[in-house]
């Protein structure tokens, strides 16, 4: 029974989410600089619809995915490859996210205004992209564009059914940025180097492979100059993002500027050390490194509000991952730490 549950948690990635999910939640508080008034109640509900979503996103991936995971050399193979977690059951969970998903919205969030209807509407483009994307990303070069603008538009549903005027607020803009840039990052930088072992076996066409990304016989990883440029170039614009507020008006303390300065020279430093990797048999260091930058760019969207709401709320926003983290990772059978995220 305990293998099960381990392999459902695996299956939806349940550890990890809590810093994958807060998109919505993220749009929404990006409003409150304009008057925008967001509730407990708001919040935890915009977080729930981002966990739901996260789980249809990936559990319909593994579902498109079985035959390339088949080909993977990593030790443990996923439970839809294995035949633990059946198909049918991977069908009927992202069947269950949809329907939870928009019951929530109709019954917390409806209201008879244009920007309920907005809002709406970025949340179903979103999820036929992230469909789009699970189904054929393995053979359209640059698809990982498409889940990077549905990650964006998760973050623009959180602050359209919000707002009852549909106003934005230049914090918004810098969400949609700072989002659009991680998911790219993410999925085809992070991504792309550490399944370049067995994508190839696959003929999988993605933005690695396409700026010639591989690994030779001896497992040397090649990773070319202008992947390297794609990568760190994502990282500046993330980092940018983050600042839009500042150079657009908003007061900070000159300590908070400096708070920024440092974690974003941070992200860029370890974002050079991924992009560094000479071994793919150094995956673990890949997903470490993912794992460190993620919470490094997480925390960077919290202390953008700082002059918004303040250092406490920051603070709880920063740390409720982390102890997503450390409640869930048990339950995936897995030891704390022992993978970061």
């Amino acid at each position: 029974m305990a293998k099960v549950i381990f392999e459902y948690a695996r299956l939806l990635r349940l550890a990890g989410l809590g810093a994958l999910s807060f998109g919505p939640v993220f749009g929404a508080i990006s409003l409150i600089n304009i008057g925008v008034k967001v509730d407990l109640l708001d919040l935890s509900l915009l977080l729930l619809i981002g966990v739901l979503a996260n789980i249809f996103g990936f559990v319909s991936n593994d579902y498109a995915d079985i035959e390339i995971d088949k080909l993977s050399k990593e030790p443990v193979k996923r439970p839809l490859v294995t035949g633990v977690i059946s198909k049918k059951t991977a069908i009927g969970i992202c069947a269950l996210c949809v329907i939870f998903i928009f019951g929530t919205i109709f019954i917390f969030f409806y209201k008879n205004q244009l920007s309920f209807v907005l809002g709406l509407l970025c949340i179903i483009v979103a999820f036929i992209l992230v469909y789009i994307y699970n189904m054929y990303s393995k053979k359209i070069i640059g698809s990982d564009f498409l889940i990077a603008i549905s990650g964006a538009l998760f973050s623009l549903f959180g602050a359209y059914i919000i707002t009852k005027d549909g106003t934005l607020s230049i914090f918004t803009y810098a969400v949609l940025i700072c989002e659009f840039s991680q998911f790219l990052f993410g999925n085809a930088v992070a991504g792309g180097l550490k399944d370049s072992d067995h994508d190839y076996l696959g003929n999988v066409k993605n933005l690695a492979s396409f700026f010639g990304v591989k690994v030779i016989k001896d497992k040397d990883l090649i990773i070319t100059l202008r992947f390297k440029m794609f990568g760190i170039g994502l990282r500046f614009i993330f980092v940018i993002g983050i600042f839009i507020p500042f150079i657009y008006g908003i007061y900070y303390k000159i300590w908070e500027i400096l708070l920024l300065i440092v974690f974003g020279g941070a992200l860029l430093l370890i974002s050079t050390f991924l992009l560094s990797i000479k071994k793919i048999e150094d995956r673990k260091k890949i997903v470490k490194l993912g794992g460190i930058m993620g919470i490094l760019r997480y925390s960077m969207i919290p202390l953008m509000f700082l002059p918004v709401i303040g250092l406490f709320y920051v603070f709880i926003l920063i740390i409720s991952p982390v102890v997503w983290y450390i409640i869930f990772t048990p339950i995936s059978g897995k030891k704390l730490f022992q993978q970061v995220m």
